[in-house]
């Protein structure tokens, strides 16, 4: 079940957004997100580290990953740690989610986490070794607030694999595409709202962890507006 929403969702337009058509049928989307007041790069990556922990949200205790997006997100699990343990360079996070909580734009992917540390996250899915999918978090300290940009590109180089582009247009159409931008927003937005509560000193603070592979509530989602 979808949690309450307890704290504003931000708008597309809080955020510079650009879409790139790149050569061989690959795109990219570029987000910078308004800055994040009262968060740190040091928060950010407790945050990312321990997505497999709970919190206080309202009057309940719920899955982190949960209260990220209230509504979109549906789970979240560590797939494989990292080669030291935990959810680090080298771990796998599989993720489910529907962006605008519209089943057809649901998305079930493992993917690796290639890069992990202050200045950001990197999150890769490969075929065969190729790279189809990268998302990355980049972050820095700024005098409002973290600054914070995402990157998604979706696509090979390759041309002799070019044809695998066209299956991805296909399973991300431009409607899902312009979904998924309005969920990175609202979802990077909160955490203006959550990291704050975790960390009131601004210091991360150990957190207690769940066992690998709990799953967040999941079930019907409230109903979302229409994505334009």
């Amino acid at each position: 079940m979808a949690l309450p929403v307890l704290y504003p969702l931000r708008a597309v337009d809080t955020a510079a957004v650009h879409y790139v058509r790149c050569p061989r049928g690959r795109r990219r989307i570029t987000i910078d997100h308004r800055p994040l007041a009262g968060v740190t790069p040091a928060m950010l990556v407790h945050w990312f580290t321990h997505l497999d922990g709970t919190m206080r949200y309202g009057d309940q205790t719920v899955d982190r990953y949960h209260a990220w997006h209230p509504v979109d997100h549906i789970r979240w699990e560590l797939a494989r740690p990292a080669p030291g343990g935990g959810a680090g360079e080298g771990a796998r996070f599989h993720m489910v989610e529907a962006f605008g909580a519209r089943p057809e734009f649901t998305v079930d992917e493992v993917a690796r986490v290639e890069k992990l540390d202050e200045t950001g996250i990197r999150l890769v899915l490969r075929i065969a070794g190729i790279p189809v999918f990268q998302l990355e978090h980049t972050w820095s300290a700024g005098a409002d607030g973290a600054h914070y940009v995402t990157v998604m590109d979706l696509g090979v180089r390759s041309w002799l694999l070019s044809p695998i582009n066209r299956m991805l247009q296909r399973r991300f159409c431009d409607e899902k595409a312009r979904a998924w931008v309005r969920h990175n927003v609202e979802e990077v937005g909160q955490l203006e709202y959550l990291l704050p509560t975790l960390h009131p000193s601004g210091e991360p603070e150990p957190t207690a962890r769940r066992e690998r592979g709990h799953r967040a509530p999941d079930g019907e989602h409230r109903e979302a507006e229409p994505v334009h």
